[in-house]
């Protein structure tokens, strides 16, 4: 089975910076594309960023500029740096993976269980 845990979220005022991390665990053969994703409340989930390798990289229209993902393949990590945040961060954030794993034999999603991120003043 595979574990995406996520950590640092929390409590920010606007303007202020965040860094969520993502570690993923189990019987891992190969990780692909990871990403970032939130949950307001009342709103659908969205893709916030993903990163595809360590150079290719898509991010939601609100958050380019602000945000940057990262990913350290040897501790099977992925990072969001959110600077600039604002009321509309205010979210759920979920880490997402793309695994292959030793016993399925092929490529599965798997998800974390999720960090709030909220901005206010």
């Amino acid at each position: 089975q595979v574990q995406l845990v996520e950590s640092g979220g929390g409590l920010v005022q606007p303007g202020g910076s965040l860094r969520l991390s993502c570690a993923a665990s189990g019987s891992i053969i190969s990780i692909g594309t990871m990403g970032w994703y939130r949950q307001a409340p009342g709103k659908q989930r969205e893709m916030v960023a993903v990163i595809i390798s360590d150079s290719i990289t898509r991010y939601a229209d609100s958050v380019k500029g602000r945000f940057t993902i990262s990913r350290d393949n040897a501790k099977k990590a992925v990072y969001l740096q959110m600077n600039s945040l604002n009321a509309d961060d205010t979210a759920l954030y979920y880490c997402n993976a793309d695994v292959w794993t030793e016993v399925s034999r092929s490529w599965r999603t798997y998800w974390g269980q999720g960090t709030q991120v909220t901005v206010s003043s």
